[in-house]
């Protein structure tokens, strides 16, 4: 049965106006925009970290970062072209070879909750393995224990959150070391409507470096800006693309695109 978009809103725990996004100020029409101050003063900061979060679960590391987004965001380039981040106009993806190596720790701090987010973790993860031999999250248990940024004996750890506006956040591969992890709202994983799994696998697209799918002009809003390359046609079904964003899945499941996406740039 199809979720109404008030639900699947709420599912993906975005802010109201989806952070202050595109779609909410109508930058696409042409409509007044906010002053910086004001869009700051409407962007979340996660009170775990004071990370700005925008489009939903992508973090800003500080407000030089935030700045720069809200110029791309008030001055669109738009182009009518699964996507992948580009920073400075490259691909934003990891190496063949650390693509193998994607090492990850979970927090003790789950409680109770952790054997079931270690289970969704790898059920996410084998989701993009199994399109692509040219990745390979491995997650090392021997870590658990002091799970956090700080451990350089992992890429990235996975640690949760209560409170947030976000069911789960995470990173692309360019991000530093020091904010590389994947959060989880505890509050909300397990009654968000969509299997743990499918929604830990959408974060680990971005750790990737996979963008929303919606950002295109074909999704006609959540336009977020011009920092990524096409790597397959439009798919509204995307597993990386919002329902609630003019989507045309309910399940958040990957498709055929999403994993000839996949391929494209980690190899088959």
């Amino acid at each position: 049965m199809k979720r109404t978009t008030t639900r699947a809103a709420t599912v993906l725990g975005l802010a109201a106006t989806l952070s202050m996004g595109a779609a909410s100020l109508g930058y696409a029409d042409g409509s007044d925009e906010p002053t910086y101050q004001e869009y700051k003063a409407s962007t979340y900061q996660d009170p775990t970290d004071r990370q700005y979060i925008v489009n939903g679960d992508i973090p800003l590391a500080g407000e030089k970062q935030l700045r720069e987004f809200y110029q791309e965001l008030v001055n669109p380039q738009y182009e009518s072209q699964l996507i992948v981040n580009t920073v400075y106009g490259k691909d934003d993806i990891w190496s063949a070879s650390q693509a193998q190596n994607l090492t990850y720790c979970v927090s003790d701090s789950f409680g109770s909750d952790k054997a079931a987010i270690v289970s969704a973790m790898q059920a996410g993860g084998n989701q993009w393995e199994a399109a692509s031999s040219g990745v390979d999250f491995t997650y090392d248990s021997s870590q658990d224990a002091s799970c956090t940024t700080r451990n350089s004996n992992v890429l990235f750890s996975v640690e949760p959150v209560s409170g947030a506006n976000y069911v789960a956040r995470a990173f692309f591969p360019s991000t530093a070391t020091s904010t590389r992890n994947v959060l989880v709202n505890t509050d909300q994983i397990f009654s968000s409507g969509w299997s743990a799994e499918n929604v830990l696998a959408h974060e680990l697209g971005h750790a990737l470096g996979f963008r929303h799918e919606h950002t295109r002009p074909e999704a006609g809003t959540c336009f977020e800006d011009n920092n990524w390359r096409p790597l397959t046609p439009y798919d509204s079904s995307s597993i990386m693309h919002y329902p609630q964003c003019n989507g045309s899945s309910d399940d958040l499941s990957m498709t055929a695109a999403d994993r000839e996406g996949i391929r494209s740039v980690y190899g088959s």
